[in-house]
């Protein structure tokens, strides 16, 4: 029965993730021909294609050190298979929320209207830095990497010498640094742009009801396009908050080390990992037009090919 339990949630992490690249390649491939052929991008799209290939190599990495810690976890604990899935999980992983945070920043300097001077000023001048942003995403992420390469090169060279604080086993003393040294550095690099992503969003899904609710005492219908964009935007905005916030809760819990390859709840704890950068996507996608219309050519033509 667990073995059943446990295929069964392997194989869906597996479905998830192919959708989420198939997703993410998508609009990679979609914006990355309108980049081609215009020769530049807006702010949005900018971070939308970063966004996409960021998610598109997270999840192959992800399937790939997922399954590798499962069936070679010796291996993995005790090779220099950590230090390189680390590499890229970790840089991946920051690159993913920076971007998805300059988004939602971006979307809320765009939509939101306040008089005070500093957003006036950040209105201005935020979507022409979108390309430094980026860059300094990207930068700091490579900090970020570095900071747990350090950790599980540490762990690595542990198991070789054997050199620990009092009469700690090396168990013990690879437990120790997960709770002393990486949860807390994935606390802290990872609250920044939450905490970003939170106030933003915040504000925004303020603006959106507030305007809606304007609209409908002004006597427009709920049938009206106008408040129907209102209200897909709201609904948007609030399933991202909501993976956004689940993939970060699950990723600190995830370093705390409460679900091992033991555990039975391995598997859907993994896919509530990678729900966000699955299901997003798709949100995307519904939510901007020239995806959309793109999207819904591509199925047209498949419906079309197995029709004949």
């Amino acid at each position: 029965m667990q073995l059943a339990f446990t295929a069964l949630f392997m194989l869906l992490f597996v479905l998830l993730c192919l959708l989420g690249i198939l997703a993410n390649g998508f609009i990679v491939l979609v914006l990355g021909r309108e980049w081609r052929r215009r020769g530049r991008l807006l702010p949005s799209d900018m971070i939308l294609i970063s966004l996409g290939a960021s998610r598109f190599c997270l999840q192959w990495v992800g399937m790939a050190h997922n399954f590798y810690y499962f069936l070679y976890l010796e291996k993995f604990s005790t090779g220099p298979a950590r230090q390189l899935f680390g590499l890229q999980w970790d840089f991946l992983n920051s690159s993913t929320f920076w971007f998805g945070t300059w988004l939602s920043v971006l979307f809320c300097v765009k939509i939101v209207n306040l008089t005070h001077p500093t957003f006036l000023w950040l209105k201005w001048r935020f979507p022409g830095s979108v390309p430094w942003l980026l860059l300094g995403s990207l930068l700091v992420s490579t900090v970020v990497t570095l900071l747990f390469f350090w950790g599980n090169h540490a762990v690595y060279q542990g198991f070789f010498i054997r050199e620990f604080y009092g009469n700690m086993t090396y168990q013990e003393w690879s437990m120790r640094m997960e709770i002393h040294y990486f949860l807390p550095l994935k606390l802290v690099t990872m609250s920044i742009p939450c905490s970003v992503f939170l106030a933003s969003t915040a504000l925004l899904i303020n603006s959106l009801r507030k305007h809606t609710r304007t609209m409908q005492k002004n006597a427009h219908s709920l049938q009206d396009p106008s408040t129907q964009a209102h209200t897909r935007a709201l609904k948007s905005l609030t399933c991202f908050l909501i993976l956004y916030i689940l993939s970060f809760m699950s990723l600190i819990i995830d370093a705390a080390g409460f679900f091992s390859t033991d555990s039975d709840w391995y598997w859907p704890w993994q896919i509530l990992t990678y729900l966000c950068t699955s299901v997003h996507p798709f949100i995307l996608i519904l939510s901007n037009l020239r995806l959309r219309a793109v999207f819904r050519q591509l199925l047209l033509s498949a419906r079309g090919f197995w029709a004949v």
